[in-house]
C-alpha cells in the first residue's frame, strides 16, 4: 500500500480553509461540473481540428509544413506556458486567473472561427493555447483547494483525470462530427457558447482564492516561457525533421532558458518555480513515472488513427466511434478508481493499471494489415482505457499529497506540465521517431511500412510503460513521504 498520506498537514489545511470561500462550497457539484467542462473543451481542442485538416489544407491552400502549424501553434503556447500560467494562479488568486484564461480562449475560438487566411488561423490557435495554459493549472487548483485531500479529492480527480486523458478521443470524434455535418469553422465555435457558459457559472460558483501583495518574478516568468516554448517546439520538429539545425537550436535554447531558470531562481525574493515542490521523492517518482505512463497512450492515438484510416479505409467520424471503448474505459474507471485508491493506496492501484497497459501495448504491436477490428483492436483498445483510468488518477493524487495551499497552482503546472511533457517528448516525438514514420501531415503511409513502425512504437511503448512501473514499485519500497515545507503566507487580498 501506498505511504502517501491522504490527509493534509494543520497548517497547510488551515491555510486552505481560510483562503478558500464562496458560493463553490455550497452547490459542489455544479462548481465541479464547470471545472470538467472547461477542462474537457481545453484538451480536446489539441485533436478537435485533426480530423479537418485536409479541408483546411484546400481552404487556405497550406503547404504540408504549413498545416502542421494548424497543430503545433496550440501545443506550443499550451504546452509551454504551463508553468507561468501555475504560477499566476498562486499571485493573482486562482478564480481571477481561471476567468483570465478562458476570456483569453474564448477569443481565440472565435478569431479561429473567423479566419480569412491562414496566418490568422494559425494566430489564433496560438491565442487558444495561450488562454489554454493559463487556465488550466487554475482549474486543477480550484479542484485541490475546494476539496480536501482524501476521497473527496480522490473522487474529484478522478473524473478530472478522466476528462484530462478521454479528452482526446472525444476531440476527434466531435471534429469528425462537426466537420461532416456542418462546416470545420465549428470545430473553433463551439467553444464559444460553451465557454460563455462556463464563464457566467464559474463567476458565481467558484470558490473564492487570495490575491498576493508580492512582486512577480518577470525575469523566472521570461526564462521560464523561453526554455518551455523552446522545448516543446524541438520534440514537436523532431519526428520530421531529424537533428536539423532548428532542431538543434531549439533544444540548445531550451536548455540555455531553463537553467537560467535554475540561477534566476535562487537569487528570486518570491520565485516563479517553487522548488520545495521537488524535495518530495514520492513526487519526483510520480511525475516520472506519469510522464512514462503518458506518453506510450498520446502515440498510441497517432498510430491506430493512421493504421484505421490507411489500413481499412475508415473515414474521420468512424475513426472517432472507433475510440469509444478506449473513453469510455477511462471514463467507466473514473468512478471505480478512487474507491480503489482509498483502500489500496495510489501506487498499489497505478501498478495494476500499468499492467493493463503492458498489455494493451503489446497487443497492438501485433497487429498486422488484415487484423479485424473487433477481433484485433477492441480488446486493446479496452486495455488501454480501463489501463489509463487505473493509472492516471492516482498519479495525480501522488504528485498533488501534501501540496501547501500557497502552492496549489505551480503544482497543477507541474503536473500539467509533465503530462504535456510526456505526451510530446516521449509519445509524439520519442515513439514516432522510433518507428520510422513521418508525423507530417501529407501523403499516407504505405501500409506495411506503417505496420513495421507500429510494431517498433508499441513495444517501446510497453517497455516505457515497464519502466514506470519498475519505478512505482522501488518507491513504494524505498521512499517515504517528505512534506513540503509550509512557509508564513504573503498578505492577501481576497477577491472581489
Amino acid at each position: 500500500m501506498s505511504s502517501v498520506s491522504t490527509s493534509a498537514p494543520p497548517a497547510a489545511r488551515g491555510s486552505e480553509a481560510g483562503s478558500v470561500a464562496g458560493s463553490g462550497r455550497s452547490r459542489p457539484g455544479l462548481t465541479l461540473a464547470v471545472i470538467l467542462t472547461v477542462q474537457l473543451m481545453l484538451v480536446l481542442d489539441a485533436t478537435i481540428v485533426n480530423v479537418a485538416l485536409p479541408i483546411i489544407h484546400t481552404t487556405f491552400g497550406f503547404t504540408a509544413a504549413d498545416l502542421s502549424w494548424v497543430l503545433n501553434a496550440y501545443t506550443l503556447a499550451f504546452g509551454g506556458l504551463l508553468l507561468l500560467g501555475g504560477r499566476l494562479g498562486d499571485v493573482l488568486g486562482y478564480r481571477r486567473t481561471f476567468v483570465i484564461g478562458l476570456v483569453i480562449f474564448i477569443a481565440g475560438s472565435i478569431l479561429g472561427g473567423a479566419a480569412l487566411s491562414g496566418a490568422w488561423l494559425i494566430g489564433s490557435r496560438a491565442v487558444q493555447g495561450i488562454g489554454a495554459a493559463v487556465a488550466a493549472p487554475a482549474a486543477l487548483a480550484l479542484l485541490t483547494r475546494s476539496q480536501p485531500e482524501g476521497p473527496a479529492r480522490n473522487r474529484a480527480l478522478g473524473l478530472f483525470t478522466a476528462v484530462s486523458s478521454g479528452g482526446g478521443s472525444v476531440g476527434l470524434l466531435l471534429g469528425g462530427l462537426l466537420t461532416s455535418w456542418a462546416s470545420w469553422r465549428w470545430s473553433f465555435l463551439i467553444n464559444v457558447p460553451i465557454g460563455v457558459a462556463a464563464l457566467v457559472l464559474g463567476l458565481r460558483l467558484l470558490p473564492t482564492t487570495e490575491r498576493r501583495r508580492e512582486p512577480f518574478d518577470v525575469p523566472g516568468a521570461l526564462a521560464a516561457s523561453v526554455g518551455m516554448i523552446s522545448l516543446v517546439a524541438g520534440f514537436v520538429w523532431l519526428p520530421e525533421e531529424g537533428l536539423s539545425l532548428r532542431v538543434v537550436a531549439a533544444f540548445a535554447l531550451a536548455v540555455l532558458g531553463l537553467a537560467s531558470l535554475g540561477l534566476i531562481e535562487r537569487r528570486a525574493s518570491h520565485p516563479l518555480f517553487a522548488f520545495r515542490l521537488l524535495k518530495d521523492p514520492q513526487r519526483i517518482t510520480a511525475l516520472i513515472s506519469f510522464m512514462l505512463i503518458v506518453g506510450p497512450q498520446m502515440a498510441a492515438f497517432f498510430f491506430l488513427v493512421q493504421y484505421l484510416q490507411v489500413a481499412h479505409g475508415y473515414g474521420a467520424f468512424a475513426s472517432g466511434l472507433a475510440f469509444l471503448p478506449l473513453t469510455l474505459g477511462i471514463f467507466g474507471m473514473s468512478r471505480l478508481t478512487p474507491r480503489l485508491v482509498n483502500r489500496f493506496g495510489p501506487a498499489a492501484v497505478s501498478i495494476a493499471g500499468a499492467v493493463l497497459l503492458i498489455i494493451g501495448h503489446l497487443s497492438f504491436s501485433r497487429l498486422d494489415a488484415q487484423t479485424d477490428y473487433w477481433t484485433g483492436v477492441l480488446l486493446p483498445m479496452i486495455l488501454l482505457g480501463v489501463g489509463g483510468g487505473l493509472s492516471f488518477m492516482p498519479f495525480s493524487a501522488r504528485i498533488l499529497a501534501g501540496v501547501p495551499a500557497r502552492d496549489s497552482g505551480s503544482a497543477a503546472g507541474l503536473m500539467q506540465t509533465a503530462q504535456q511533457a510526456g505526451g510530446v517528448a516521449l509519445g509524439l516525438a520519442g515513439l514516432i521517431a522510433i518507428s520510422g514514420i513521418s508525423s507530417g501531415s501529407g501523403a499516407a503511409v504505405p501500409v506495411p511500412e506503417l505496420i513495421t513502425g507500429m510494431d517498433r512504437a508499441f513495444t517501446a511503448g510497453a517497455i516505457f510503460v515497464g519502466l514506470s512501473l519498475v519505478i512505482t514499485v522501488v518507491s513504494m519500497i524505498l521512499t517515504r513521504p517528505v512534506r513540503t515545507p509550509v512557509e508564513p503566507e504573503a498578505e492577501v487580498v481576497a477577491e472581489p
